[in-house]
């Protein structure tokens, strides 16, 4: 005999998955998407859609073609190099936010750029390099840059890290390193020197009191406090990073992008070689054409969201069809586990992002691409004033026995919204593969909108006399009605618009299940 009507629980965690068929998503991960454009796992719970970004700068840095380089130097200042117009040789300009202003020129055109922060005891400096020039000093009390002349081994550096209050330089198979506490001495005599790692460096990191060093087809970790003492140690010889951009700090662990995806390195130091612990094996299929899709990234981390964001720097692609992905690091009783989601709108190819603890702004994440524009991400709703799209769809999911006719016949969505709002929900039914996909039954799309966005909640401690909004954020509930039967389904919500982020946290669903038939 039939049932009465019954409840099911739909709550938003789990991230993107792609490495599972539809129907066992469904079964063993509800909760989780197929589809997860522009909504961030968030670690507060529920799936929020991002943040956008705006011009850090009205004014675009002078210059033609893309920026090759985009650093933070404090919570008002910015560093963005760019080709010269006329001679293609590489221009470093800094900006307050209003206007650039030129501080040197390159000998030669320069690749991309990549710059580490440090303070020796004279001040806040920042030293780049760029692959053909030598290194590049700028001097934040002074805002002057300057470039190095010798060694003639810094000459073509195009990795750079500071450890041990020691500059580390990465320029082919080389490690060059000065002495202690000085960013221009580099003589033996002082403490500096030279180490053949027998591999062409592809990236270099601190962490946890070691520098380690990436090559193409290994890895390894510099321990040591000074040259008297430095050890090259092994940890790990058929496991390299193809990608220097991705090499990020986050949650505790540092994550690259490896041969076969983007990997941890304590999950590499734990298993040997072994791809067992890949932090992207749950979006193996979304991974493999992102990595396909670009030859050169870009990333960067959200510290207080414990979040990895990768970025396919691809001049030729449109900026409405750049793709990116977001990890974030989820820690639960000392386990860890990661969540992803894809990014769709945002064209990244330089990026920097830093705290600011001399300003009152927290953490400044800003970006550069080809149209000579530096923006700030994670601020406002809009891309530069256009709509964010974003789009999550479930798996198909069975309820109970995939093999009985359930009939849908109402939802509450459980959102917590920041104003005004309206998205689009649909449902799928019928479909266990995505062989089949396009036979799914589809149900009418139904708009849940919200046109009030100001809410007053009398005696709220966020409440502000003569202020636009009034209170404290509320979680709204969204019942509607649903039309639809079969033995699986689906639903996806979209919103395509210029209001605030919301975060989608739960989904209850009341349906009947039918007889076997």
């Amino acid at each position: 005999m039939a049932t009465q009507w019954q409840t099911f629980p739909f709550e938003f965690k789990g991230g993107l998955i792609s490495n599972m068929s539809p129907l066992q998503q469904g079964m063993n991960a509800v909760g989780s998407a197929t589809i997860l454009q522009n909504f961030e796992p968030s670690k507060e719970g529920g799936y929020k859609k991002v943040m956008g970004y705006e011009k850090f700068d009205s004014t675009i840095v002078p210059g033609t073609g893309p920026l090759k380089g985009v650093k933070v130097v404090n919570s008002t200042q910015a560093i963005a190099v760019r080709a010269n117009t006329s001679t293609g040789l590489s221009q470093y300009y800094i900006s307050s936010g209003a206007g650039w202003t030129l501080l040197n020129t390159t000998a030669i055109a320069g690749n991309k750029v990549r710059g580490v922060s440090y303070n020796f005891g004279s001040g806040h400096k920042l030293l780049f390099v760029d692959g053909v020039n030598y290194p590049a000093v700028f001097d934040d009390t002074t805002d002057t840059l300057t470039f190095l002349s010798t060694p003639a081994d810094l000459l073509g550096a195009s990795h750079v890290a500071v450890f041990k209050q020691t500059v580390f330089l990465g320029n082919g198979t080389n490690l060059v390193f000065s002495a202690p506490f000085s960013d221009t001495d580099f003589t033996a005599a002082s403490g500096g020197g030279i180490i053949n790692i027998g591999h062409e460096v592809t990236g270099l990191i601190v962490f946890r009191e070691q520098l380690i060093v990436f090559s193409r087809n290994n890895i390894q970790r510099l321990v040591g406090s000074s040259a008297a003492d430095y050890q090259l140690l092994p940890i790990t010889a058929n496991i390299g990073c193809l990608y220097p951009d991705t090499i990020q700090e986050v949650g505790g662990d540092i994550m690259f992008l490896a041969p076969d995806g983007f990997r941890l390195l304590g999950a590499t130091e734990r298993i040997g070689d072994f791809g067992l612990e890949v932090a992207s094996a749950p979006i193996s299929r979304n991974a493999l054409d992102f990595i396909n899709s670009a030859t050169e990234f870009s990333s960067l981390v959200l510290r207080n969201k414990a979040q990895y964001r990768v970025f396919a720097s691809n001049v030729s692609v449109s900026r409405d069809s750049s793709s990116g992905l977001i990890a974030t690091k989820f820690s639960d009783q000392g386990a860890s586990r990661i969540e992803w989601a894809t990014m769709q709108g945002f064209k990244i190819l330089c990026c920097d992002g830093r705290y600011t603890p001399n300003g009152t702004t927290g953490e400044i994440t800003l970006f550069g691409n080809d149209d000579g524009y530096v923006y700030k991400l994670e601020v406002g709703n809009t891309r530069d004033g256009d709509p964010i799209q974003a789009i999550f769809e479930s798996p198909f999911m069975p309820i109970t026995d995939p093999q009985k006719r359930k009939t849908l016949y109402k939802m509450a969505l459980y959102i917590d919204t920041r104003g005004t709002f309206q998205i689009n929900v649909n449902f799928l039914f019928d479909i266990v593969s995505v062989a089949n996909y396009n036979r799914a039954v589809r149900a009418p799309t139904i708009v849940i909108d919200n046109p009030a966005g100001n809410v007053f909640f009398y005696g709220g401690t966020s409440s502000i006399y003569g202020s636009a909004l009034y209170g404290a954020d509320v979680d709204k509930v969204y019942d509607t009605p649903v039309i639809g039967s079969g033995k699986t389904f689906a639903f996806r919500i979209e919103d395509n618009s210029t209001n605030p982020s919301f975060t989608l946290d739960t989904a209850v669903f009341e349906f009947k299940e039918h007889d076997r038939q």
